[in-house]
């Protein structure tokens, strides 16, 4: 299976922080598509996150990075390279 790079884009942190996204799409063994987000957080800290379809692995990151994000602050985890 390879993935292919669809879309880059970028979302909004935590204190005015920019998180780089990088979407991807999947062929399965099947020949269906499946969709991932790659989202970097520091230099060895990535969050990936996947879909059946772009639109929804759009919105599913939109709504739980920024919670990850807040969480890890919670907790005292740092999140900045």
């Amino acid at each position: 299976m390879f993935k292919t790079l669809v879309k880059t884009d970028v979302i909004a942190g935590l204190d005015d922080q920019t998180l780089s996204v990088r979407y991807f799409e999947i062929r399965t063994l099947r020949g269906l598509r499946r969709y991932s987000a790659e989202i970097l957080i520091a230099a060895a800290d990535h969050i990936i996150l996947d879909d059946d379809s772009l639109p929804g692995l759009e919105a599913k990151t939109n709504r739980l990075v920024p919670a990850t994000i807040y969480s890890r602050a919670l907790t005292g985890r740092a999140t900045a390279a």
